[in-house]
């Protein structure tokens, strides 16, 4: 989500009145009320009908777009915060989060920065956690946005597996703090759930029979068996955008918060109708024409649950 204006030495040239996107005031105004529009919709139709209580971002130029977002009509109504740091990407796209203050208590918020010793020149975004209490527990939220594949899967991999090692550190680091507290990691990972980044440097396992105490659990990767996908190319789903809980999450014992089930969010107002990539999501943008759209990536969800005494 940009907004209109150039700002100097970040490359967001396209996404300006004079830009290739021919990006103005109105298709500013389309993209934040599409955006809000889903995130409205996200999880209320089974489970949760106040919306979710944590919401993870990428791709997001600056604090102010948050804002014109959670203001919009279709969110306005609710109690949403923000946390967001400015990252050094070269884009100027971060990563935020965006919490129902009736859900969810923020106690502390660090941006992470990625060194990469592969890269050293390379600027990309920050990782962010926050800390924070939800449904009465300790809650750590990591969310991402991983250096993507320019240059190709197996040439840019090392720059996705350095992202997952810093992943990793934060989630290890405030287990070791508070091993009876939650860590849930999500984002856009530009990976798929069994590439080394993800399966072997995170370490995140695709069942919870492999699942150990300490490590953590893939919750997207079963959909991904499955066929299901956050976005597609030639014709292939990749299932990118990913969500993966800390061991303590998973298990019968609903006396505590546990995972309970994942969705990738793909209702038919998300896809394109018709044509050649029918099924396929609706962007902003795509092979040069404005379509109004919302995103070239699904949302994902996780649904949390824990027995409450009568």
């Amino acid at each position: 989500l940009f907004d209109t204006i150039d700002q100097p030495d970040v490359l967001d040239e396209e996404f300006t009145p004079t830009g290739t996107y021919r990006w103005g005031a109105l298709k500013y105004r389309n993209k934040v009320n599409n955006l809000a529009y889903v995130l409205s919709k996200l999880a209320t139709d089974k489970f949760c009908p106040q919306g979710p209580a944590v919401i993870g971002v990428s791709e997001i130029e600056n604090r102010g777009v948050l804002e014109d977002l959670i203001a919009a009509d279709a969110l306005a109504g609710r109690n949403y915060g923000i946390v967001h740091f400015d990252s050094p990407d070269r884009r100027g796209v971060d990563v935020a989060l965006i919490y129902d203050k009736n859900q969810f208590e923020v106690d502390t918020a660090i941006s992470a920065r990625l060194h990469m010793k592969c890269a050293p020149d390379d600027l990309t975004r920050d990782q962010l956690l926050v800390s924070g209490r939800l449904a009465g527990e300790k809650v750590h939220f990591i969310v991402n946005h991983w250096p993507s594949r320019w240059g190709g899967e197996v040439a840019s991999s090392p720059r996705r597996e350095e992202a997952a090692a810093l992943t990793r550190h934060l989630a290890d680091s405030v287990l070791a703090a508070d091993p009876d507290s939650k860590v849930i990691i999500m984002g856009d990972l530009n990976d798929d759930p069994y590439n080394k980044s993800v399966s072997k440097v995170l370490g995140a396992v695709k069942s919870k029979e492999e699942l150990k105490p300490g490590g953590y659990f893939n919750a997207m990767w079963e959909l991904y068996d499955r066929g299901i996908g956050t976005l597609a190319y030639n014709g292939a789903w990749n299932l990118f955008d990913q969500m993966i809980l800390s061991a303590n999450l998973v298990g019968k014992d609903r006396s505590t918060l546990k995972y309970f089930k994942s969705e990738v969010f793909n209702k038919d107002f998300l896809c394109q109708q018709t044509g050649k990539y029918k099924g396929y999501p609706l962007r902003t943008h795509a092979q040069g024409r404005y379509l109004n759209g919302y995103s070239d990536h699904f949302p994902v969800i996780i649904y949390l649950a824990k027995r409450v005494a009568k």
